[in-house]
């Protein structure tokens, strides 16, 4: 019931004046049955602007560090993101994709509609990165068909460290389901799980228009890291070596 209160009467319409969105194909996504919509990450603030347009009531699999947080902040983010129909996923250790899988799969089992963000994390540039595989999981699992979604305009409004978003427009695009049926019984094998994902994957650049970087969004952030690390050194290490030289000295003139 407070899902609706939020959406309809509290959230959805503060949601809808700051971000004005413009929404394309909101007619591919399914009125009833399992379902699931794959979309792009770009921002904090995609948790509630897809949700706040569709008809349905959606269910995401949210990080477990949203409903873990200390002190009065940590309960109350908690307690929002239960009411809105957001499950914890653990993501640490060897078990967590498994777990993850099996959460999405509860929740198509009752014919409800599953968001699921295949990148698995914000994107920390813009881009689009590689896929994992759990959406493939669970569509082939679940015999659901995945509807691919793309936000633009988060990551300009709400960029990652940016708590409150700026006012702006944002479009929020749906494609046609995409059916892989003809993949059933086939969920262990990873070469058709790969092939699943980077279809998903694919039909998300088309819809979006970001560039795609074949890598997994944690590795590259980690790599520009290190790369900003070492140009660091490299210009301490610079402004080093010209503190210590000797001041050239000028010939006395004739």
């Amino acid at each position: 019931m407070f899902y609706y209160v939020l959406k309809y009467v509290l959230l959805g319409p503060l949601l809808r004046l700051v971000f004005r969105p413009r929404i394309e194909g909101l007619e591919n996504v399914p009125d009833e049955g399992p379902a699931i919509v794959a979309g792009n990450h770009l921002s904090f603030s995609d948790h509630f602007v897809m949700p706040a347009i569709l008809k349905r009531r959606i269910t995401f699999l949210a990080k477990a560090e949203y409903f873990t947080g200390p002190g009065l902040k940590g309960r109350l983010t908690a307690a929002f993101f239960h009411s809105v129909g957001q499950i914890p996923v653990d993501r640490s250790g060897k078990g967590a994709g498994r777990a993850a899988v099996e959460e999405g799969l509860r929740v198509l089992a009752g014919g409800e509609l599953l968001g699921i963000y295949p990148e698995g994390t914000r994107s920390h540039d813009g881009r689009l990165y590689k896929g994992r595989v759990g959406v493939a999981l669970m569509a082939l699992g679940a015999g659901a068909k995945v509807v691919p979604c793309a936000v633009v305009g988060t990551f300009e409004l709400q960029p990652p460290g940016r708590k409150l978003p700026r006012i702006g427009r944002v479009t929020i695009r749906f494609g046609e389901p995409l059916d892989f049926s003809r993949f059933a019984g086939l969920e262990n094998e990873r070469t058709v799980l790969r092939a699943v994902t980077d279809e998903i994957m694919h039909e998300i650049m088309l819809l979006s228009g970001q560039e795609y970087v074949d890598l997994y969004a944690p590795d590259a952030k980690a790599a520009q890291a290190e790369r900003n690390a070492r140009a660091k050194r490299s210009a301490q290490a610079a402004r080093s070596g010209r503190a210590g030289r000797p001041a050239r000295r000028r010939p006395p003139r004739g």
